[in-house]
């Protein structure tokens, strides 16, 4: 996703295979995920000699937790309750374990694809400096 909003100004699909090959993810397990993200609407495919998939969004429009939920189902999670009977310990680990998980979704919410493409180029840029 990171690599698509990147090139979102240029228009340029990215291809499976240059996905893959830049993060070294395997194909196969690539077409997964990228059909899901696609069913989403996160992602969006185009077809033809010069296709690939494009972000179905702006960069600063996708945050980190819709990305993070349709991949992995976050949200669903966090809600589950055990339907076996409550202890005090359970209780009071589960509200903790609530509070952790509503805490790191909204960090998640705040932040965007684009925050992450400034994040990288700050950081890329710092990597060439040279200190005297």
């Amino acid at each position: 996703m990171l690599e698509m909003a990147d090139s979102y100004q240029r228009a340029e699909p990215m291809q499976i295979r240059q996905l893959a090959a830049l993060h070294n993810i395997p194909d196969r397990y690539l077409e997964q995920l990228l059909a899901t993200l696609r069913r989403a609407g996160l992602i969006r495919s185009q077809r033809g000699a010069k296709g690939g998939y494009l972000l179905g969004r702006e960069p600063w429009q996708i945050t980190l937790l819709e990305v993070i939920d349709c991949i992995e189902g976050l949200e669903a999670k966090a809600g589950e309750k055990s339907l076996t009977t409550e202890t005090v310990e359970r209780a009071v680990v589960r509200e903790t374990w609530q509070e952790a998980c509503q805490a790191a979704n909204t960090v998640l919410q705040r932040c965007t694809l684009k925050d992450l493409c400034e994040r990288r180029q700050i950081k890329q840029q710092l990597d060439v400096m040279y200190y005297i």
